[in-house]
């Protein structure tokens, strides 16, 4: 927690020391590291270190034919790699023109809020560990599995599932698929309250939580913070709703928000998201039979596949926050340009650097993993 009434000071070097903090699982965000300066327990400068981890992304999609991509782009944010097939899928149509079938749409949100529920249970056990309490992280892994397991009957993969492609998706759900899915929601369902008291209500967490790395709304868009760490803050906007996608705005759902801006805040907001992502999937099981047709659009080859010359920019809501990409084409069978704007570029290092100086030293990991940062996206 940050003293009150905080200002940096100059303290003479002999009594400054540098720490590099991390990369270690699970005090700080993957490969990702600090390299903090102290004066005693107290963090007088933080910066950054990205880690080198899956790395150069950008400039690998410019060598690979457009196809190929799909492969790559989930690798950006491992804990929530759906949103980065969605986001590549959708630019490539825009450049071609394509139109996405509408229950490939549905899919797609299906797979979107199933991989947002995924990356949530997972922050949750990491942001549970970093206040020495790991039930949490235990629970988090385990009840996450069940959903991989899901996705690996839908797509053959657990992770990376490969499921998008431009034009719609690979495959359709398997029989008995949505009253399986209908059975994991029930049972996530009943954790929520047993989560409730083992992590969001217990008083380790709502003590070192509270008021640790807190920004007001005004420094979150100064620093370009998305997600639900803006929201945090008090400020209610999601590119779902307000900038709607895919089918969203056919879907009902509410917004969290929370007003404190700390690491207590970013965590609650989270929780509820996961309930209304749930919401949002027994829509999808309700709606989904009446959806009939096909579940991609005709493609071209997609081995010599020269997709029209032009740019175009598209964005969503991921887990971590607005997820934006800028794809250039020239008309040939390669990307000419590709810049992925994920929200960890900003979370991860002047967010990160900002929120970190003037707090103790065993509240860093703490900051880091409220802020839920995917490294890779940051090194892209």
């Amino acid at each position: 927690m940050r003293p009150e009434n905080y200002e940096p000071k100059h303290h003479p070097p002999s009594t400054e020391f540098e720490l590099n903090f991390g990369p270690n699982h699970p005090g700080i965000e993957g490969n990702y590291a600090l390299k903090v300066r102290l004066h005693g327990d107290t963090v007088v400068e933080a910066r950054a270190d990205a880690g080198y981890l899956h790395r150069g992304f950008e400039k690998l999609m410019e060598q690979r034919l457009w196809i190929q991509n799909i492969a790559l782009v989930p690798r950006i944010c491992v804990p929530d790699p759906s949103p980065m097939e969605v986001a590549y899928s959708m630019a490539v149509e825009q450049l071609c023109g394509l139109d996405v079938p509408e229950r490939a749409q549905w899919l797609r949100v299906m797979q979107l809020e199933m991989s947002r529920i995924t990356a949530h249970l997972f922050y949750f056990g990491g942001h549970a560990a970093t206040t020495g309490m790991y039930s949490p992280m235990f629970w988090g892994v385990a009840d996450r599995d069940l959903v991989l397991d899901l996705f690996e009957e839908l797509t053959g993969g657990r992770v990376y599932c490969i499921y998008n492609m431009p034009g719609g998706v690979r495959r359709d759900i398997p029989e008995g698929f949505l009253e399986r899915l209908s059975k994991l929601l029930d049972y996530l369902e009943t954790r929520l309250p047993e989560y409730d008291n083992l992590f969001f209500t217990n008083h380790v967490l709502v003590k070192r939580a509270r008021n640790t790395g807190s920004m007001t709304q005004q420094q979150a868009l100064e620093w370009a913070v998305t997600g639900p760490n803006l929201r945090a803050t008090g400020l209610n906007f999601d590119v779902r709703r307000d900038d709607p996608y895919l089918v969203y705005d056919q879907l009902e759902f509410d917004i969290p928000v929370e007003q404190g801006g700390d690491a207590l805040a970013r965590t609650l907001v989270r929780r509820n998201e996961m309930q209304q992502s749930i919401r949002i999937l027994r829509q999808i099981i309700q709606q989904l039979p009446d959806i009939k047709g096909p579940i991609r659009a005709p493609i071209p080859n997609p081995l010599a596949w020269n997709v029209p010359a032009g740019d175009t920019y598209v964005r969503l809501e991921s887990s971590k926050g607005e997820l934006s990409w800028y794809v250039v084409s020239n008309g040939g069978q390669k990307p000419y340009r590709v810049h992925v704007r994920g929200p960890s570029a900003m979370h991860a290092v002047q967010v990160l650097e900002n929120l970190s100086k003037g707090c103790r030293v065993e509240d860093v990991a703490q900051i880091m993993f409220s802020l839920d940062a995917c490294p890779p996206e940051v090194d892209r």
